[in-house]
């Protein structure tokens, strides 16, 4: 009965990516499921599949059997469980348009109610017995066909064959004069296993039609906060390796609720040939540069990047005192004023992924404001052209990272107060830069963006390769138990006596 969880395995081994909204030719994040992964997610799911099914009903069982000298005689299965299932071995094989699971050596035992009674006629009446049977099926072979294609955006399921076949069966009765009926039970061993046989391909089915349809309503978008989501609308049907799977999906940040996706130039069209060395981690998550361009780009136009500076920790600079020597017609025409500077990016940052290196480049312009009465006098305005080095880490199963400041230029774009010598003005920058607006992103950037990991699931030593214009978590994965809270990593020994 191990092909049960085995659609299970299938689906969730997808699930572990959700499902989308709407059909795109464009793929912007990879996600790969390595034989490894695959080997984990079934052991997994097997025991809880079983654990899902067992007891299982079997239907009831009529016989008419005519005996010399006695007649007709009615014989009763009734009662018929399955309540115990051993699956010796298993495994998966991948192929062009869908998966071949196969469980052999299977194993389970049944319990049941005989009944019989027949008419005598020296004298005329009914005779009948009944008691309790054990039932072993040893043997048994349990195989079904799965296709896995995109479906409007979605990941579509389908049965394409389901097979289940008992090789032997053993009856030992109990109650009654069992003894003397052995026989005339073992007699129903062929229809007992035929019945075996049916139930189990019918639940296979059913289980396959219902994780269809979970997977149909899975959420078409991962939210990410209040104002952006992950769209991970799957673009291409699944790739399927000897020894992977792999899934395409949109992955480029939307606005939240609208499902308008804020795309940059960069385009990624294929699936690479191996997303982690060797495939030694279950799961590798490749994400394109375009995607951390997209959320850049999205927060943009939501206006989010735009700052008032009006204190610099651990300085006293923003008065006009403190630029006397620096800007003295500033000076001058406002004496001992106080001042802010408002900060406001002109462009969407454009983050730039190498195999040495994950920069960023930012222009923005910096607006000194003289607070004067109730106004906020404009006096000059700087383009600033920022150059900053990133580092990517995975939290739980967000990525997130941190950022350096690495150069930066500037150049006078208008002034009402003359002229200005940049070059004096550059410290202070420098220390603007450095004290608020560094602090500022990588609050934001520690928290990071969920990766598209199903609930119960975390990655687990988790490793983040770089290449050109894209990195890859490459990582093993643990499934948090809900009902002791206890994470259950992938060398555990429990893979077998789970549940």
């Amino acid at each position: 009965m191990d092909v049960i969880r085995w659609c299970y395995f299938l689906l969730l081994s997808q699930t572990l990516f959700f499902s989308p909204s709407h059909t795109q030719t464009d793929s912007f994040t990879s996600i790969l499921i390595s034989q490894n992964g695959l080997d984990f997610v079934k052991n997994l799911l097997v025991n809880k599949a079983i654990a899902s099914i067992i007891p299982l009903q079997i239907p009831r069982i009529e016989k008419s059997v005519r005996i010399p000298f006695l007649g007709g005689i009615d014989v009763v299965v009734s009662n018929l469980t399955i309540y115990e299932l051993d699956v010796a071995s298993s495994y998966v094989k991948l192929g062009e348009t869908g998966v071949v699971i196969v469980a052999s050596g299977t194993t389970c035992n049944l319990s049941m109610n005989w009944h019989y009674s027949y008419a005598s006629w020296i004298p005329p009446m009914e005779i009948s017995d009944q008691g309790i049977a054990s039932v072993q099926v040893e043997g048994m072979e349990i195989g079904l066909s799965l296709g896995l294609q995109s479906n409007e955006g979605g990941l579509k399921l389908s049965l394409s064959e389901c097979g289940c076949h008992v090789k032997d069966i053993s009856i030992e009765l109990e109650g009654g004069a069992s003894w003397f009926y052995q026989g005339m039970v073992n007699a129903f061993k062929d229809q007992i296993g035929a019945s075996v046989e049916s139930t189990i391909s019918n639940k296979l089915s059913e289980g396959v039609s219902d994780l269809d349809s979970f997977l149909q309503s899975l959420p078409k978008e991962i939210p990410v906060d209040d104002k952006a989501a992950l769209n991970v609308t799957f673009t291409t049907d699944p790739i399927l390796r000897d020894s992977s799977i792999t899934f395409e999906i949109d992955g480029l940040f939307t606005k939240a609720e609208t499902n308008q996706v804020l795309k940059s130039s960069s385009l990624r069209n294929s699936a690479p040939s191996a997303i982690c060395p060797g495939n030694s981690k279950m799961l590798g998550i490749s994400l394109d540069e375009a995607v951390f361009n997209s959320a850049s780009a999205l927060y943009y136009n939501a206006e989010f990047m735009q700052w008032i500076v009006d204190k610099v920790p651990g300085q006293d600079l923003l008065n006009t005192a403190r630029w006397r020597f620096i800007i003295p017609q500033l000076y001058r025409k406002y004496p001992n004023q106080d001042m802010n500077l408002n900060i406001s990016l002109s462009s969407p940052p454009v983050v730039k992924i190498s195999e040495q290196y994950v920069g960023a480049n930012v222009n923005a312009d910096l607006v000194i404001n003289v607070l004067e009465a109730d106004q906020v006098i404009p006096v000059a305005c700087i383009s600033l052209e920022i150059r900053g080095s990133g580092a990517l880490r995975v939290m739980g199963n967000n990525l997130g990272g941190s950022v350096k400041l690495e150069d930066f230029s500037m150049s006078l774009k208008w002034s009402n107060i003359g002229n200005l010598h940049l070059h004096l003005l550059q410290p202070i920058v420098w220390t603007v830069i450095q004290t608020v607006f560094v602090p500022y992103a990588n609050d934001h950037l520690e928290k990071g963006f969920p990766l598209p990991i199903i609930h119960g699931f975390t990655l687990e030593k988790a490793e983040i390769i770089c290449s050109s214009s894209e990195i890859t978590v490459c990582s093993d994965i643990a499934y948090l138990d809900p009902r002791s809270g206890l994470s259950l990593p992938r060398s555990a020994p429990w893979i077998n006596t789970l549940l």
